[in-house]
């Protein structure tokens, strides 16, 4: 069975900073028609850094749409044509004042692909050194360090409840040995 739903047509409503917003007309694989409603996005990065004392690097923020606060893994936007290792490294300096010259790429991921095309990639450091903090204007972090512990325990309470910090845990519990 043929899944693919080919755009007959596109409006674009809204071109934003950060998000295109897009109505597309669609023909369905059973010949029918329907619209989608379309979040563009250049991308993300995400890292997963543990410090020289073994704690998972977490900030805290504000965000918007839940009108709340999370505990996230340091994380940013892509900006035009920009390569995602070296934006990882650039957020993570910006967020943390952490400088980590070797990332690996953990995985890449869809938050919500059923509205947008935003793809996330997550990388891992641990051969961090001290840099300097230096956050956008109308960025407000609060700095956390939490032992690998500490953290699945906040996952567990539900006091962490981000999809890609989740997976970072998730990874080094997994694949990170905790007595280094």
């Amino acid at each position: 069975m043929e899944l693919n739903e080919k755009t007959i047509a596109k409006t674009t409503i809204y071109n934003g900073k950060i998000i295109d917003l897009e109505v597309h007309d669609i023909a369905l694989p059973n010949g029918q028609t329907s619209k989608r409603e379309l979040v563009k996005h250049n991308g993300a990065v995400a890292v997963c850094a543990i410090t020289p004392n073994n704690k998972i690097i977490l900030v805290k923020q504000f965000r918007k749409p839940i009108e709340n606060t999370l505990l996230e893994i340091p994380a940013g936007k892509l900006e035009l044509n920009e390569d995602r290792t070296s934006a990882a490294q650039r957020e993570l300096e910006e967020e943390t004042g952490y400088i980590a010259d070797d990332l690996q790429l953990i995985t890449e991921m869809y938050g919500s692909p059923g509205f947008t095309n935003e793809k996330i990639s997550i990388y891992f450091a641990d051969n961090l050194r001290i840099g300097e903090m230096n956050l956008d204007d109308d960025e407000f972090v609060e700095l956390h360090e939490l032992s690998i512990e500490e953290a699945t325990t906040k996952l567990q309470n539900g006091e962490i409840t981000d999809a890609k910090t989740i997976i970072a845990i998730q990874y080094l519990l997994l694949n990170y040995n905790h007595s280094k």
